[in-house]
């Protein structure tokens, strides 16, 4: 195993976002999801949500952050070029609206080895500004042997 198993449990600093409009709108053309919550102010205004919403998959584009921290951090040392991403869930409990903020947390949930490979597992907590937890991710990571 290259990945020193001592890092689990390793949390990393917090990340904040501001969901912005603008980038809500730009990521659904992005994705083909033309869903007026997503892209039409005044529609959204009239909803439950009153405010443009955030789809679900957004959670990449703020959680990047919290990766970016495991993947540069030089104690654990994880060879980039072996990398590849293996897997991601999330557990969703409330709706990112426009100009929310979200706080992310990343920690090594776990590390271990199967086949020769090693497998980093990144857990990432995503807080609104009122410190609602809004999602839970979990990404995993292959090192190739």
């Amino acid at each position: 195993m290259t990945v020193d198993t001592q890092f689990i449990g390793k949390e990393y600093e917090p990340i904040t976002y501001v969901i912005g409009e603008e980038k809500i709108k730009e990521y659904a053309y992005a994705i083909g999801d033309l869903n007026e919550l997503y892209i039409n102010p005044e529609f959204a205004k009239k909803s439950k949500y009153s405010s443009i919403i955030a789809p679900p998959m957004f959670v990449v584009v703020f959680a990047k952050g919290a990766m970016d921290k495991l993947f540069s951090d030089k104690e654990v040392n994880l060879n980039m070029s072996r990398l590849v991403h293996g897997e991601q869930e999330f557990n969703f409990h409330k709706i990112i609206k426009a100009d929310d903020t979200i706080k992310t947390i990343g920690k090594i949930k776990n590390i271990y080895s199967k086949n020769n490979n090693d497998f980093v597992e990144l857990q990432t907590d995503s807080f609104n500004q009122k410190n609602e937890l809004v999602v839970q991710g979990l990404w995993t990571f292959i090192i190739r042997g």
